[in-house]
C-alpha cells in the first residue's frame, strides 16, 4: 500500500492500541522511562504489564524523558523517506511534557514542512485527537481539516481518572492543581480531570474506598456530557484488566458508543498515576 502523503507521528503517551495505530498508519515516537541506571523505550523495551508488576515491588521510584531531538530528526528522516510530503505531530500535553516543545524546535530546523500539535492531554485525550486526524486524512481532507477535526474532539473531551494514592502524581511532578490534596489525602482515594484548555491535572473529588472511588469516576465522567451521550470512549487502567472489561462492558450496555477502546495505560503515564488507577475519556 502506497504510504499516506500526510504522515502522521505521535508519542507514546498516546495509548492507542497497535491494531489501530496500524490501521490509520500512525507512527509513534517513544518516549524514554528512567530506573536506576537504566533507560527503556516506553512499550519497546519495557511493555506495561511488565512496568506495572516491576513499579509494585521496586524500592527505586523510576522517571521519565521525552525523546531525544536525535529521535525526532530520525522520525521525521523516516516518513519524508517512505514518501510523505509533509507530517502533523501531535504530541502529549505541553504542560507536562518537553515533548511537544522538543517537537517543535527540530521540525523548525527541519527543510520539509512539519506542523506540530500540542494536544493539552495524555492518553486517549491525545489519542482521539490522533484518531481524529487520521480518520479525516483517510477521507481526503488537507491537512488543515485534519488539525481542525483535532481541535474540533479537543474541545469536547473529558477525562476522568481514579487513583488508588497521590504517590506517584506527586513524586512525578504532574500534581497540577491536585496539589491542594498532599498532606490531607492519605485516607483518600482521588479522582483528578484533565483540563483540556490548560493541559493540567484538576482536583475533581474524592472517595473513601476504592469502590465509591470507581463509582465516582463513572457518576462524574457521565455528568460532564449534559447534551448529549458521549459515542467515542476509551477505558484506560494500571494493569486492572478485569475492572476495565467491566466498566466497558457496563458502558456498552448503557450507551452503545460508537467506538469503545479499552487499553492498559503505558509505563511513562504509569509512573505517575501507579498501579491500579482507572481512566474514562471520550467526547
Amino acid at each position: 500500500m502506497v504510504p499516506p502523503k500526510t504522515a502522521i507521528l505521535t508519542d507514546s503517551t498516546c495509548d492507542i492500541p497497535p491494531s489501530l495505530l496500524a490501521k490509520y498508519h500512525i507512527e509513534v515516537i517513544p518516549q524514554i522511562i528512567i530506573w536506576g541506571d537504566q533507560t527503556y523505550r516506553d512499550r519497546i523495551d519495557l511493555s506495561p504489564t511488565e512496568f506495572y508488576q516491576r513499579l509494585s515491588a521496586d524500592p527505586v521510584h523510576p522517571s521519565t524523558t521525552q525523546p531525544s531531538p536525535v529521535d525526532f530528526q530520525d522520525s521525521y528522516q523516516k516518513l519524508f523517506a517512505a514518501g510523505a510530503e509533509q507530517i502533523l505531530v501531535i504530541t502529549v500535553s505541553g504542560e507536562m511534557s518537553g515533548t511537544y516543545q522538543l517537537a517543535c524546535q527540530v521540525a523548525r530546523d527541519f527543510p520539509k514542512p512539519i506542523r506540530v500539535i500540542d494536544s493539552k492531554g495524555p492518553t486517549m485525550s491525545l489519542g482521539w485527537q490522533v484518531l481524529a486526524a487520521a480518520q479525516s486524512r483517510d477521507r481526503g481532507e488537507d491537512l488543515n481539516q485534519m488539525i481542525q477535526k483535532a481541535k474540533q474532539v479537543r474541545e469536547n473531551l473529558q477525562q476522568y481518572v481514579y487513583l488508588d494514592t497521590l504517590e506517584y502524581l506527586h513524586k512525578g511532578g504532574r500534581i497540577g492543581t491536585a496539589s491542594m490534596w498532599i498532606g490531607s489525602v492519605l485516607q483518600f482515594k482521588p479522582l483528578v480531570r484533565i483540563n483540556h484548555q490548560t493541559g493540567i491535572v484538576e482536583a475533581a473529588g474524592r472517595a473513601r474506598t476504592r469502590k465509591n472511588g470507581i463509582a465516582l469516576l463513572w457518576e462524574e465522567f457521565f455528568q460532564s456530557f449534559p447534551a448529549q451521550k458521549p459515542t467515542h470512549i476509551a477505558v484506560l487502567h494500571g494493569n486492572q484488566p478485569d475492572q476495565a472489561q467491566a466498566l466497558g462492558k457496563r458502558i456498552q450496555e448503557e450507551y452503545s458508543p460508537q467506538e469503545l477502546i479499552i487499553n492498559i495505560t503505558g509505563p511513562v503515564l504509569g509512573v505517575n498515576t501507579g498501579p491500579g488507577a482507572l481512566a474514562l475519556c471520550g467526547y
